[in-house]
This record gives C-alpha cells, sequence and structure tokens, in this order.
C-alpha cells in the first residue's frame, strides 16, 4: 500500500483545546453517567421527550434500576437483547437500563425490512426484542412486529411498566441512593452496543463497539467543540443510527446537557416550531432533513440555535445558502462519521466552518491516505484511534469478532486533507464508475446535477455497458430535467464529458433510509429496471 499522507488530529487550528485524557475518559459507559450526575448535579433536569415530563439524573438513574429490575425477570440469563424503540426518554432509560445489570443492548433498525431485522437478530444472536405497543401502532409497524415473532420473542415495555411493584420501587431507590453497588461493574473494553451500518450501497454489517469507544467519542467530541452545560439538544435522529445514539442520547447524558428526543426526523412541519419552544441549542440532521425544517420554519424557529450539526450526506451549498439568507448566518457545521468510528471521526468548529469540508479530525485519531489508481486526487482513508469499533461480526461467524487489522479501520471513503488538516469528501470508493478507461466520481457528478437544479435532489448510479465499461445515469426529482443544461454547465466549467450521464430517469423523490441517507440500493434496482425497459 502507497501512502501518501500521514497526520494526527491534536490540537484546534485557531484555539488550544483543553487536553484529550485517554486514560481519565475510559470508562464504562454506566459509570459514565454516575460521574455525569455527580459532577453536574443530580438534580439537573437532563432529558424529556414528546410526552413532556422532564425528569433529573436523579429520577433517571432510578429508573434505569427499576427498569432494569423488571428486564431480569423476563430477560433470565439473556445477554445482548434487541431494542426497536423510538427516540424518546423510553429508548434511552432502556439502553442504560440493560447496562445496569450487564446487558448488551442491539439496536434494531425498524426502516431497514424484515430480512434486514432478521439477519440482524441472528447475526446478533438476540432472542428477545424490547419494543413498545404505542410505538408499533404510531409507526405503523403491526406487519414487521408480527412476522419477526416467528424468530424472536418480543416484549412490549408497556407490559412490563404495568408490573411494577412496591418491591422493585424500593429497589430502585435502594440502588439509586448506592448505584455504584448496585450496577454491573463492566470492563471499558466489554461490548456497549452493536449496531448495524445503513446499508446504503449493500446489506448492512454488524459493528461492536465497547463502552470504551461510545465514551472516548463523546470526549473527543466534547474536546473539539465547547460544549456549554446549559445548552438544549435536540434530538430527532433515530437511536438505531449511531449519530442519534452517540451524539443525540450519550453525549447529552454523560457530558451534563439537557436533551429533547423527539421520536421521528420525517415530521418535518412540527420539529421547527419545537425547536423554538424547546429553546433548542443544537440539533443533529442530515441536509435532507435539515432542508425540508428550514422550508417549513417560521422566521424566528431557529433563533435559540447555536449552530446545526449535520452528517450522513453533503450538506448543500443551497442549504447554507438558504441558513445565511433566512437565519442571519446560523452555522451549518459540516461532519463526518462512521458506524466504525462511534461515530464521529470529524466536524467543523463553530469559529473555522469551512463550507466543502467535513471539518478537522477528533483528537486522537490518525489519518492514512493510501493511493487508489486512476483517481488523481487525495486516497482512500484509514483512520486508528480510541473510537474505532471492536470489529464487525457476520451471520456466517456471528461469534467471532473481525477486528480492524493492526487498528486501522478502511473507510472506503475518497478523501483529500489541507494544509491545516480539513478532511473533503470526494466520493466513496465504491462509487466511482471506469469508463472508457478513466475513473469518474458518482458524487462529483451528483454536484453537477445540484448546481444546475440547486432546489431539487439527485443521485448518480452506474451501469454496466458493453462498449465503455460503465454508463452514468442520473435519477432526479426535477419535474423538467434535460441533460443538455447539464452539458452546457460542464463546458462552461471545463468538466469533461465522460462526467455527463448519458441515461435519465425521473421520479417524484430520491428514496432514503431511515437515518436520512441516499437509499443507493434502491436507486441502483430502479435504474437498471428503468433503463431496460427503455
Amino acid at each position: 500500500m502507497q501512502v501518501i499522507s500521514l497526520a494526527l488530529a491534536a490540537e484546534t487550528p485557531g484555539r488550544m483545546s483543553e487536553a484529550f485524557n485517554i486514560e481519565a475518559e475510559t470508562k464504562s459507559l454506566f459509570t459514565a453517567l454516575l460521574d455525569a450526575a455527580d459532577t453536574v448535579g443530580k438534580n439537573k433536569v437532563i432529558i424529556e421527550d414528546q410526552d413532556r415530563q422532564p425528569i433529573t439524573y436523579k429520577d433517571f438513574i432510578l429508573r434505569t434500576f427499576v427498569l432494569s429490575r423488571l428486564f431480569d425477570r423476563v430477560l433470565k440469563r439473556e445477554k445482548r437483547i434487541g431494542l426497536m424503540l423510538p427516540t424518546s426518554v423510553g429508548g434511552a432509560l432502556s439502553f442504560f437500563a440493560l447496562h445496569a445489570h450487564g446487558r448488551t443492548p442491539v439496536m434494531i433498525n425498524f426502516t431497514s425490512g424484515l430480512a434486514n431485522v432478521k439477519s440482524a437478530c441472528l447475526t446478533a444472536k438476540v432472542k428477545t426484542v424490547i419494543t413498545a405497543r404505542r410505538f408499533v401502532e404510531q409507526a405503523k409497524l403491526q406487519e414487521l412486529v408480527e412476522a419477526m415473532g416467528h424468530f424472536v420473542r418480543i416484549i412490549y415495555l408497556d407490559d412490563l411498566r404495568k408490573t411494577v411493584s412496591v418491591t422493585d420501587k424500593l429497589y430502585g431507590l435502594r440502588a439509586s441512593t448506592l448505584p455504584r453497588l448496585h450496577a454491573h461493574h463492566a470492563k471499558p473494553s466489554d461490548i456497549g452496543v452493536i449496531l448495524f451500518t445503513s446499508g446504503s450501497f449493500g446489506t448492512p454489517r454488524g459493528v461492536v463497539l465497547t463502552h470504551a469507544n461510545l465514551v472516548l467519542n463523546v470526549a473527543q467530541i466534547k474536546t473539539h467543540i465547547d460544549l456549554k452545560p446549559e445548552w438544549v439538544c435536540f434530538n430527532p435522529m433515530p437511536i438505531f443510527h449511531s449519530l442519534g445514539l452517540t451524539g443525540g442520547v450519550i453525549m447529552p447524558l454523560l457530558r451534563g446537557l439537557r436533551s429533547f428526543q423527539y421520536p421521528s426526523p420525517l415530521h418535518v412541519k412540527q420539529i421547527p416550531g419545537l425547536l423554538k419552544e424547546t429553546k433548542a441549542s443544537l440539533i443533529f440532521s442530515t441536509d435532507t432533513f435539515l432542508n425540508q425544517y428550514a422550508r417549513n420554519s417560521e422566521p424566528d424557529d431557529f433563533a435559540s440555535l447555536e449552530f446545526v450539526v449535520c452528517g450522513a450526506e453533503k450538506v448543500r451549498e443551497e442549504t447554507h445558502k438558504l441558513f445565511k439568507e433566512r437565519y442571519g448566518g446560523l452555522k451549518v457545521l459540516e461532519g463526518y462519521g462512521v458506524t466504525e468510528t462511534s461515530p464521529v471521526l470529524a466536524v467543523n468548529y463553530p469559529h473555522d466552518n469551512r463550507h466543502g469540508t467535513v471539518g478537522h479530525a477528533l483528537p486522537g485519531m490518525q489519518l492514512r491516505l493510501e493511493i487508489i489508481e486512476g483517481i488523481p486526487e487525495g486516497g482512500r482513508l484509514h483512520v486508528k484511534g480510541p473510537n474505532v469499533m471492536a470489529g464487525y461480526i457476520d451471520l456466517e461467524n456471528p461469534d467471532r469478532i473481525e477486528a480492524p487489522h493492526d487498528g486501522w479501520h478502511d473507510t472506503g471513503d475518497i478523501v483529500s486533507l489541507d494544509k491545516d488538516g480539513f478532511i473533503t469528501i470526494l466520493g466513496r470508493a465504491k462509487r466511482f464508475a471506469k469508463i472508457a478507461g478513466e475513473m469518474v466520481s458518482l458524487t462529483a457528478v451528483e454536484r453537477i446535477a445540484d448546481e444546475v437544479w440547486p432546489d431539487n435532489r439527485h443521485a448518480v448510479v452506474a451501469l454496466r455497458d458493453d462498449k465503455k465499461g460503465e454508463r452514468l445515469v442520473l435519477i432526479t426529482d426535477h419535474p423538467t430535467p434535460d441533460l443538455d443544461r447539464l452539458s452546457d454547465w460542464a463546458k462552461t466549467h471545463g468538466t469533461p464529458a465522460i462526467a455527463i450521464p448519458k441515461k435519465l430517469v425521473k421520479v417524484e423523490a430520491i428514496p432514503v433510509l431511515g437515518s436520512g441517507k441516499t437509499d443507493y440500493v434502491t436507486l441502483q434496482k430502479l435504474a437498471e429496471v428503468m433503463v431496460e425497459a427503455a
């Protein structure tokens, strides 16, 4: 492997960051939660959701122990437990209740389809999935849950809560008074959660993250960006998604920020008003959802926000422009992460927000770029750091954790680094097409469509071509697209004609996954059917 760059993220350009002390921060999730409560104060209101019943650290820890006792009765000796719950107080409590008595949460992506849900349960050796009746009804998951009943046991949180006895409450009170005595003493190297990759380009993979991975990623974020304890974090991202879990749930709890948990990022008309109502200071989102929030908001809905953190997909220039014009330059901080890095790998700074980049790598991260033949700029990014996963698990060998070689994770992304260490994503390695012997970035082609039609969404896929190897297909929700417009733009800006799609597919909407990422698997199949039928 030919390495073209080596960088270690240390100090923040423009200011001295606080020291990132790995040894001091390495601990279990539950210990980190208790440490945060001691530091901030057990009576601080720390979390609430749409039920509008905010609770303090003291209440959160008490309820966690009560719930862990209820779990003991029904789970017996089971250790890996599926959680299929919305972003909510109940979801957060269930996650930490499993940890309180030494169990491992396995986050189930209920938007991924029955086949992927079954694969996840078999891969993680899950026998029981915890969900909630109200959630199943509201999300219309009855058919999915019924089908899941053939391969896992379903337990409803609502039913469990009805069985709470006086003895359970007394146990919760006693345990929360002496929590370090009653909680399971997990090692930082123990499994903290099993998540599954988004499946944007294929079958989701099981990712094993340790307690240390999650706790240290939170510490890295705090070192990178100065998070104020008086801030309110608004989290609409699903907790089966690594950003929604680590950034939206774990980070506020471990760093003393009050959070508001909201069950779906799809409620684009309700969320802007709730940001104003909850006096939110920051929100985690994707470009797709953020753009829609802005278009459905009133002028003062975002007034309390310090900044917005966007990940999972590129933030379009049109989104930056929208916020600059409508909201007085409210900062949209683009970041970058993958499930395998717990997930945050890099993010822009509030004081040094460089559009077009995903910011600077977090403290403690090492970056290595590998030259890819045919791609003249940048290289394939490999990363190493305390937040890099323990490894993958797969269906064929669920008991074996496939650890990254020498601790280095291959992200599969082609990136470039500037002189200050800011990262620009050029595309996925698998999202390069080879046309007549030349490598073409599908992501770069999508950006051309974004320039020509900035108010619409576009995706580009490659199909096999007998003459040139591959050919590009543009899929767009623009009502009257014309490939000649792209060709004209290319000529004006010196873009080679090879980068212009030769086929066009119009859709009502570009399909996205539950995480907000573009669903390229569905788009690839759609393009194959539509182009062959044409």
